[in-house]
């Protein structure tokens, strides 16, 4: 038995003690970070409701800007990635968080495309790696079966960061200031919070598991004892470096399936504040109450989110529980664009399943990298994944703008989405099933072993 504070504490206790330390030290504060991180990532779409009649910016234009983020994003991932392996997730988050600050104030001040393009560029640079630097960093405070758990405590930020954007965004659009617009204001009072919390990470944060001073000596000694045990484990199974990581089946799998997700996902994002406002018309909405809507509709995918993760920690299932919420988003996106033009109401209901099924599968994906492969190797595998991936984000908004354009109806666009998450599915139920064996059998094997 271990004592603490005079008090015996069997391995159990102990376990649920530390965890909940872990957690209210970390995900709180990783959760703000990454609201800020999403919010200036996607404002645009709100930017876009004013910023492109002010600019004369096309449809085409606008999704070429929104998407080209995911391009310097891409090119940067990796090399970002493995940066902070040398340097500290600490430093490393530190410094994304305020460059990009400092990038997303400038982007009130475009005036022609190629400056628009340039700072979006710019923007996605500067971010470029802050994900899989998180995801990273906490797989270092948790066991491998509260991973997806501890992912969407703060990635519920993604559609927490949508829910509170889109009354805000909405609401700052109808600033008029100094002889700025309110698209201008929001880039600028929405960036603020990544400057402050940027200078902030850089004490609050520690390196690594044996720098915390927040744990008590036993905490501290059982989570290594835990984690490093894990960690040979996983070895045993994948001894790989970062370099190998970019090169294995499985990781390429996952790549191949995100990018394609990705494609569905920010094609939607990026233009459904456009979408919805051209819905609501007919129902008279202001800008400002049609903001409250969407941002209801993200609650509900953030309740989704926890759901999952809860429900896929409990079954030890990854892969499956990824395909049904993909399958969900991309059948209630199709239904969507067909029962637009009769049934308004009905509409925004398949809107929301669909990003319920999108944001869903987020948490159960996430958890498969770090269950066979650790340290570098897993940072090299989440950064190239996610980097792959993200450049769905850049083909997304595009296609969705030129079939806009091309078309003059949204209906077309939906349908393509919708798709592109249909071969997402396909890629990770199928092509990823050697590897959902592997990763389920080491898991069972593990857990023998451990108990």
């Amino acid at each position: 038995m271990v004592t603490q504070g005079g008090i015996i504490l069997d391995p159990i206790n102990l376990e649920r003690s530390t965890t909940k330390k872990v957690t209210l030290r970390l995900i709180p504060f990783l959760f703000l970070c990454f609201t800020i991180s999403i919010l200036d990532r996607v404002n645009i779409g709100f930017a876009a409701l004013q910023m492109n009649e002010d600019l004369g910016f096309s449809n085409a234009v606008f999704g070429l800007g929104a998407g080209i983020f995911f391009l310097g994003y891409f090119l940067l991932e990796v090399p970002g990635s493995a940066m902070m392996t040398k340097v500290g997730a600490r430093r490393w988050i530190s410094r994304i968080m305020i460059t990009w600050a400092v990038i997303a104030i400038l982007m009130a001040f475009i005036q022609t495309p190629w400056q628009f393009y340039t700072a979006r560029f710019l923007l996605g640079v500067a971010e470029a790696s802050f994900y899989p630097c998180m995801v990273f960093y906490l797989s270092g405070f948790y066991q491998t079966k509260h991973h997806a758990k501890a992912i969407a405590g703060f990635m519920i930020a993604i559609p927490g960061a949508n829910a509170i954007g889109s009354p805000l965004s909405t609401y700052l659009l109808g600033i008029d200031w100094l002889n700025m617009a309110g698209w201008q204001w929001l880039f600028i009072l929405e960036a603020i919070p990544a400057l402050i919390l940027g200078i902030i990470c850089f004490f609050y944060l520690d390196d690594k598991l044996e720098d915390v001073k927040w744990l008590t000596n036993e905490e501290k000694k059982w989570l290594i004892d835990v984690t490093t045990k894990e960690k040979l484990e996983k070895q045993e199974a994948k001894h790989y470096t970062f370099a190998q990581a970019l090169k294995d089946r499985d990781v390429l799998t996952l790549s191949l399936g995100y990018f394609f997700w990705m494609v569905g996902y920010y094609g939607i994002v990026m233009f459904l504040p456009t979408i919805s406002e051209g819905l609501s018309k007919t129902t008279s909405l202001s800008t400002h109450a049609m903001g409250w809507i969407l941002g209801l509709m993200y609650v509900c995918a953030m309740v989704t989110m926890m759901l999952v993760s809860n429900h896929s920690d409990k079954k030890n299932e990854r892969r499956f529980h990824v395909v049904a919420c993909l399958v969900t988003s991309g059948v209630a996106l199709i239904i969507s664009s067909y029962v637009a033009s009769t049934n308004i109401v009905l509409s925004f209901v398949f809107l929301t399943i669909s990003l319920c099924g999108a944001f869903g599968a987020y948490s159960p994906f996430w958890a498969i990298p770090p269950s066979f492969l650790t340290e570098a190797a897993a940072a090299g595998a989440i950064a190239l994944i996610n980097s792959i991936g993200n450049l769905g984000g850049f083909f997304g908004p595009y296609i969705v703008g030129y079939i806009k354009d091309l078309t003059g109806s949204f209906n077309a666009s939906m349908t393509f989405l919708g798709i592109s998450m249909f071969v997402a599915s396909f890629i990770v139920a199928f092509l990823l099933k050697q590897s959902g064996r592997a990763i389920k059998k080491n898991t069972v094997d593990r857990l023998e072993k451990t108990s």
